[in-house]
């Protein structure tokens, strides 16, 4: 998918979702980045005014700060109105697969901290069933590494660390394969139940709404 294309989605999700006064989750990812892009242009020519935002990653502050968006830390702000962000798989309910890019406990700690978490992202991220074209990661401190690859080996999952990466944490990431989920809710519940796991990809039952990028335009899903 184009880049015109996500930039297309992402300027619907602002136009739709963002208002002045607002405290915003920023998500990561290339087609997030075009969120922090419409943003930016928003509050300079006055479309937006007082928006703060709350960003996801490391590099996320530096491309708003880029942007001339002023940022606040969830001590600062731990309540937001709405967070948007990006997604590698997006399934049947508005589930969601995320983490490619490594932010995934960040963007899961931000999007909770919203009253609404909006996901755009493009058709090809669109899947029957999570796990078909994208590995689950999971983000886990390093002394619990090898417990928590045999366990989620129990679980399925064929593991492998992602070499030389560190989260904003400083935690590992495991990419995890699994024949595609069945059921996310239930895997979710597992992973999040191994010592060790500071967080994994799986967003389940928490989009509102997905902004969905086309060749033909911008499609609005709900769950």
């Amino acid at each position: 998918m184009s880049g015109a294309a996500k930039r297309s989605a992402a300027e619907a999700a602002v136009a739709a979702e963002v208002r002045s006064g607002m405290t915003v989750g920023l998500g990561s990812g290339s087609t997030a980045a075009f969120v922090v892009i419409a943003i930016g242009e928003r509050l300079r020519d006055g479309r937006l005014r007082d928006v703060v935002g709350v960003p996801t990653s490391e590099a996320t502050a530096v491309l708003a700060r880029t942007h001339g968006i002023p940022l606040a830390t969830l001590a600062e702000r731990p309540r937001l109105a709405v967070c948007l962000d990006g997604a590698d798989e997006i399934g049947p309910g508005l589930a969601l697969t995320k983490g490619l890019g490594g932010a995934l406990l960040r963007e899961k700690v931000v999007a909770v901290a919203a009253d609404r978490f909006v996901v755009v992202v493009d058709e090809s991220k669109c899947v029957g069933r999570l796990g078909e074209r994208a590995p689950l990661p999971v983000e886990v401190i390093r002394f619990a590494e090898p417990v928590c690859a045999r366990l989620l080996a129990a679980l399925g999952g064929d593991s492998t660390r992602r070499d030389g990466f560190t989260t904003d944490e400083g935690n590992v990431i495991l990419d995890c394969r699994f024949d595609p989920i069945e059921d996310p809710d239930a895997l979710a519940t597992a992973i999040s139940a191994i010592p060790g796991v500071a967080g994994h990809g799986l967003f389940v039952g928490m989009a509102a709404v997905a902004y969905v990028a086309s060749a033909t335009g911008v499609d609005v899903r709900v769950p």
